[in-house]
């Protein structure tokens, strides 16, 4: 299918694509033996890139295809003027993904975490998405000296899709670095999405979600984000400045 041209969030591409159109964009890479490089981009990773020029440059020349994840880049988007149809989050969409390739036969490798979680996750994908083939788990402490040998593992199982949970920006960092020399067609950092499938991490309730309350139910669980969700006021009033700008 034929990706709709991004629109721009602070010098940052996005997708405006619903779920399913990003489900099928992918699937198409996969059946097509071409590569794609997701990054799902919220407030926090947007404005990551306004202080991180490699990372922009990742994620607005590398990724193929960058989506709207998070309440607040859809308002923005909107905010812009823009038409973004919906929210895309990454852990829904590592679902979604999760529910094709239980279906379709797709090969899928779990990479980061901390020791243990990317297998208790796989034990719970194979849980919800019975016949999904997990091929391979591998945590992500590691050092720098190790990525070849991580490379040539998930080679070898023979994966169609890398989910990484190294978090951001080193999962898009990792991913772009060695992009081609990985076989997997699709390339997705993930986050915590690992520990939540394990039941390490609690998600926010579906209310919360619905309401663009998510941020704060993460604050309230993890207070120790306190310093990185101030990146959203920030993101919200570089939005708004830019708007009158234009």
């Amino acid at each position: 299918m034929q990706i709709k041209e991004p629109v721009k969030i602070l010098d940052v591409p996005v997708h405006p694509l619903t779920m399913g159109e990003a489900v099928a964009a992918l699937e198409t890479s996969i059946k097509n033996g071409k590569q794609a490089f997701v990054v799902t981009a919220n407030a926090e990773i947007i404005m990551m890139c306004q202080q991180d020029d490699d990372y922009k440059k990742i994620v607005s020349q590398s990724a193929e295809l960058v989506l709207p994840d998070g309440a607040g880049a859809v308002w923005a988007g909107r905010h812009l003027g823009y038409k973004i149809p919906e929210r895309v989050a990454g852990f829904d969409l590592y679902c979604q993904l999760l529910g094709r390739a239980a279906q379709e036969g797709y090969k899928v490798y779990f990479f980061g975490g901390s020791p243990g979680i990317a297998e208790a996750a796989k034990a719970k994908s194979e849980e919800f998405y019975p016949g999904v083939n997990i091929v391979g788990c591998r945590n992500g402490y590691f050092k720098e000296e190790e990525s070849q040998s991580i490379i040539d593992e998930i080679n070898n199982s023979g994966a169609d899709i890398l989910f990484a949970a190294l978090g951001a920006p080193k999962q898009e960092k990792w991913l772009e670095r060695y992009r081609n020399q990985l076989q997997p067609k699709v390339l997705m950092g993930i986050g915590g999405s690992f520990d939540v499938f394990a039941g390490k991490m609690e998600r926010a309730p579906k209310w919360m979600q619905d309401a663009s309350l998510e941020w704060a139910f993460r604050l309230y669980k993890q207070p120790s984000r306190f310093m990185r969700m101030m990146a959203l006021p920030k993101f919200v009033l570089k939005v708004i400045f830019k708007g009158k700008k234009a």
